[in-house]
């Protein structure tokens, strides 16, 4: 009988997890075909998910729980999650119910017609719709820069063979990027299109900072564009300003007795130069900080327990 992992990964979801678990249970009972786990990584919450998934390890021996010694952030602990699953796939969804738990079956008809990723794409969504457009402009951008293929509103929610989580337990990188490592070394992989639905309870997470970490991850880690405007940039502003210092020193000279051009376009072009190299001062030291956080090789997670698994660590 082949086994399905559920990866859920959580961060103050106190509300969701028995919830979610029991919806899950309910779906597998129709797929009798299917044994399952239901694997839950805990982000050092603090509102008590960790005591009520505790509850949930003992009621039922097929829901288990990693439980981080603290936040290690929302792209490191759900990647480290799947890497200890055992299933012969797993699905990963997030536990807020924006992914369609009646999407199981589907994601796992895709797998058996010989997929080893079943990405789902989130073509429409609930959510503030000026934020969507701002995804959707960040993912095109993304995509038309990166030199690996993008996967546009592809959030991590969908299916993975046991060969494809064999890749990522073998793959070293301590700052990893789900989403890209699905488009730059997955197999061939089935699209399915969705509805992101609204988080049914709690808060989102996410804020600006969270976001631009990981939109940053993405755009040090897949493009070179960054570091080539600078260059242009640099190279086309010398070149205009040598331009116009010939013409200035032209124009002086034919008309010294009359030409006072005064202070201010001294004064605005070394603002507009100030600007131009601290903007491409921050890019720089974002593919610097990148660079260190591999350099450092820092484990993606560290576990402060484990329940109801019993020889995997």
């Amino acid at each position: 009988m082949k086994k399905v992992s559920m990866l859920i990964p959580t961060y103050n979801e106190i509300e969701n997890v028995g919830p979610l678990s029991e919806a899950i249970i309910e779906e597998f009972e129709k797929l009798p075909q299917y044994d399952y786990d239901i694997v839950f990584i805990d982000n050092d919450s603090r509102d008590g998910t960790r005591e009520r998934l505790r509850e949930l390890c003992a009621s039922n021996k097929k829901i288990k729980a990693i439980l981080n010694a603290k936040n290690f952030g929302q792209n490191n602990s759900p990647y480290y999650g799947i890497t200890q699953t055992d299933g012969d796939c797993t699905i990963l969804m997030c536990a807020d119910f924006q992914d369609p738990i009646e999407m199981i079956p589907q994601l796992i008809q895709e797998w058996e017609n010989g997929y080893k990723i079943v990405s789902a794409i989130k073509t429409s969504s609930k959510e503030n719709k000026c934020v969507r457009f701002l995804r959707t402009c960040y993912y095109k951008m993304i995509k038309r820069f990166s030199d690996v293929e993008q996967i546009e509103h592809f959030t991590g929610f969908g299916l993975y063979d046991k060969s494809f989580v064999e890749i990522m337990r073998k793959l070293e990188d301590p700052t990893p990027f789900l989403r890209g490592v699905v488009a730059e070394l997955g197999f061939k992989r089935k699209e399915i299109p969705y509805e992101q639905q609204l988080r049914r309870n709690g808060k989102s997470k996410n804020n600006f900072f969270s976001l631009y970490d990981i939109a940053m991850l993405s755009f040090t880690s897949y493009t070179k564009i960054g570091l080539r405007l600078a260059t242009f940039l640099g190279v086309g502003i010398a070149f205009f300003s040598f331009m116009v210092a010939i013409v200035y020193l032209v124009y002086k000279l034919l008309y010294w007795d009359t030409f006072s051009a005064g202070m201010a376009p001294m004064v605005i072009g070394i603002f507009f130069l100030g600007a131009v190299q601290l903007i491409f001062l921050g890019l720089i030291g974002e593919y610097i900080l990148s660079i260190n956080k591999r350099i450092m090789n820092r484990p993606l997670v560290i576990e402060a327990e484990r329940i109801n698994f019993e020889d995997k660590k």
